[in-house]
């Protein structure tokens, strides 16, 4: 078996959920009838943020080990993963100052702070397409 291949299919699949839950339960927290469920919203996205991040590092780790040194990346493939790490970083400040006191916060406030972490997700989503395909 090849290790460096089972290394990364075990670390995309966790990336790969953690995309799932930072996109599906952005958007689930918008939908009027699930704005009773926006906390364990908040904290599945808040995880999936975390999984993206030590996944992503992950990826540049297995990279490290095999080859010692990162994933050789250049132009579109950089603006694409630092688009995605400021996406990352981004969203789970966001939920986590939700869960901090975002349950307090006006109905408008809150719908603002689901959108801006569904606009982040996506973000970050889209961001993926092109380092994959640029490096």
């Amino acid at each position: 078996m090849d290790l460096q291949n089972l290394s990364y299919a075990a670390i995309q699949a966790v990336h790969n959920f953690g995309a799932v839950a930072v996109v599906g339960s952005a958007v689930c927290a918008l939908w009027p009838g699930l704005a009773g469920l926006r906390k364990a919203l908040a904290w599945t996205v808040l995880w999936g943020w975390a999984a993206q991040a030590a996944s992503g590092g992950a990826f540049g780790a297995v990279s490290w080990f095999y080859y010692g040194r990162l994933p050789d990346i250049h132009g579109i493939a950089i603006a694409a993963l630092l688009v995605k790490v400021a996406c990352a970083a981004a969203g789970f400040m966001l939920a986590a100052a939700y869960l901090n006191s975002g349950i307090g916060w006006s109905e408008r406030a809150q719908k603002t702070t689901w959108r801006t972490l569904t606009l982040l997700a996506a973000t970050a989503l889209t961001a993926a397409a092109f380092l994959r395909w640029f490096s």
